[in-house]
């Protein structure tokens, strides 16, 4: 399955939350996270199929985070939400272990598939 969709600015706030569930990302993945999401949004709301959860008590936090596996421009990455996310559900938040800004120069507007 494929979804489009464009990419956002987000909120800010990645950074933080990031932080917080790397370690037990790193735990999980292998994969050393970039301190950043890349924000897509989606013609519909999505929900997340065929995913994990980071409890909240692996992470010190207040809610669990669901992560669902994806390809992003050839690169594995992450779809994650949170149970009380400020996005609406047509908004997907991508982590991975790259700058998809930076390595692929994007631009929010930019139309974007994300692999499921």
């Amino acid at each position: 399955m494929i979804l489009e969709g464009k990419i956002k600015s987000g909120l800010g706030n990645a950074n933080f939350w990031i932080k917080k569930v790397e370690k037990v990302f790193y735990k999980k993945t292998g994969k050393k996270l970039f301190h950043g999401t890349l924000n897509i949004e989606l013609e519909n709301s999505y929900e997340l199929k065929n995913y994990w959860v980071i409890q909240q008590e692996e992470y010190g936090g207040t809610q669990e985070v669901k992560v669902q596996e994806c390809i992003v421009l050839g690169q594995e990455a992450f779809i994650i939400r949170s149970e009380k996310t400020a996005h609406k559900s047509n908004i997907i938040e991508i982590v991975s272990d790259v700058n998809f800004r930076e390595k692929f120069n994007l631009h929010d507007g930019d139309i974007i598939e994300v692999v499921l």
